[in-house]
């Protein structure tokens, strides 16, 4: 009933605005000057709130955003059907009154009038979805720009711009709505908090989460949440070190007896170093670990092996210089990258033992293509997938089970899931699999084991 009603007012803002930029042509034929005042009433108000009496949003973003695509289809519609009306007038001319409407003077008027009206609805779309959708990224705009100057290519470039834009109200209201609904439930609300810990070459920024919009997702549905913070780049051991710190400096803030812990990438190797050898066990509920090399990653014994001593010290030196800048107290590039290596995991893991006071599972997933992710996980896919197989872009398949209940994630088509995408990276929607949902789940299985 909802979709009917939708498609009633487009129809009807389109030809608002088709009947609004005949105006000219409307008072030649001696319309009543108060039907004009009126039909530039409905043209203000469609221009200013499309979709007025129905389908309002939950969040103002959503709304100015919907309210965009909604003009722009009807720039779309208006435009095609002015295109028949001018056509229909041209070929009927000499029987339909309207003689005088070939006058050049009145042609002119009447087409600059079309246009200005046109440049209305259609800046006044564009404007809104380019600056509320989070979807369309920097390449449809960019895309959208320059199509925008080639004939075709340019309906081709907004037709995607409508789909993607569109696609995201449609899946952000359902999710609003489904929090809104649940919302009593607190199906996150664990008995004990949730600790984050990210993977190597990246930190917990506060204006860029790490986890992206998972983090937000879990507090609306009653998640306690905390952050890992340890070094972006350094090794297992030292990571594990600054994680028991955390950990133990969550339990002495809140009182709480244990944390849960979700671990990205490395951050798995480093949890698991924390619980097992560093005395964490007595603090940890579970740990869940996300796309992490338990087993190591062949390709990087590869090119450890193959790059000279020389280089490696030049590249370690820039590395680590950058992540000094970017917070890391005493960075170690090689340190972290031997530690990812097979060889290293193998040996590590022979002297770790699972604590059976913790409760352990894990998380992989695969890219089914390279061109099913973003740079750079593109290009790596192949050169990952010669030494360690089926990979999520970095890690190998075979790497990633670990503990008491494991699930490998992929999705139909030329895509996939990427080791990015486990965290939300790109802050990307896409057809069947939601990351946000994901761990909603996930944290709600931890709550149901009593965790």
């Amino acid at each position: 009933m909802e979709k009917a009603v939708n498609w009633l007012f487009r129809i009807l803002d389109i030809f608002i605005i088709t009947a609004t930029a005949n105006f000219y042509l409307l008072q030649k034929n001696k319309l009543s000057g108060w039907c004009l005042v009126f039909l530039a009433l409905l043209f203000i108000v469609v221009s200013v709130s499309p979709q007025f009496f129905c389908n309002k949003k939950k969040a103002i973003r959503l709304t100015i955003c919907q309210q965009g695509c909604e003009l722009l289809y009807a720039f779309l519609g208006s435009i095609f059907a002015l295109l028949i009306i001018e056509v229909v007038l041209f070929l009927g001319k000499e029987n339909n009154g309207f003689e005088s409407f070939m006058v050049w003077t009145d042609w002119l008027l009447h087409i600059l009038c079309i246009f200005l009206i046109e440049c209305v609805i259609f800046w006044n779309g564009i404007i809104r979805v380019y600056t509320t959708s989070n979807q369309l990224g920097m390449k449809w705009r960019v895309w959208g720009i320059v199509c925008g100057w080639i004939p075709i290519a340019h309906l081709i470039a907004l037709g995607k711009i409508l789909q993607v834009a569109g696609q995201e109200v449609k899946v952000e209201n359902s999710k609003i709505l489904l929090n809104e609904s649940r919302r009593e439930q607190q199906i996150c609300a664990t008995k004990y908090p949730i600790l984050l810990i990210h993977g190597v070459f990246f930190r917990d920024f506060r204006f860029f989460n790490y986890w992206g919009r998972i983090p937000k997702e879990l507090e609306q549905n009653g998640a306690v949440i905390y952050y890992g913070n340890q070094q972006s780049a350094a090794s297992v051991e030292e990571c594990g070190k600054e994680i028991v710190k955390r950990i133990q400096e969550i339990c002495r803030d809140t009182g709480c007896e244990k944390v849960n812990l979700i671990a990205h990438s490395k951050g798995g190797l480093d949890a698991r170093y924390a619980i097992s050898l560093l005395g964490a066990e007595d603090l940890v509920a579970s740990l869940t670990t996300i796309n992490t090399p338990h087993r190591g990653c062949e390709f990087a014994d590869y090119l450890l092996s193959k790059v000279p001593e020389q280089q490696k010290q030049m590249i370690a030196k820039a590395y680590n210089t950058a992540l000094k800048e970017l917070g890391d107290k005493e960075p170690d590039f090689l340190a972290a990258v031997t530690d990812l290596t097979s060889s290293v995991c193998y040996e590590r893991n022979y002297h770790i033992k699972d604590s059976e006071k913790v409760y352990y599972q894990s998380v992989g997933s695969k890219l089914n293509v390279a061109s099913g992710c973003r740079f750079p996980l593109n290009l790596t896919n192949l050169f990952v997938k010669y030494f360690d197989g089926e990979n999520d872009g970095l890690v190998g398949e075979k790497s990633f089970c670990w503990g008491e209940n494991y699930e490998f994630l992929t999705v139909r088509g030329k895509r996939g899931i990427s080791h990015g995408d486990m965290i939300d990276l790109n802050r990307e929607n896409f057809q069947d699999f939601d990351v946000r949902e994901f761990y909603v789940q996930l944290a709600a299985d931890l709550k149901k084991r009593g965790l």
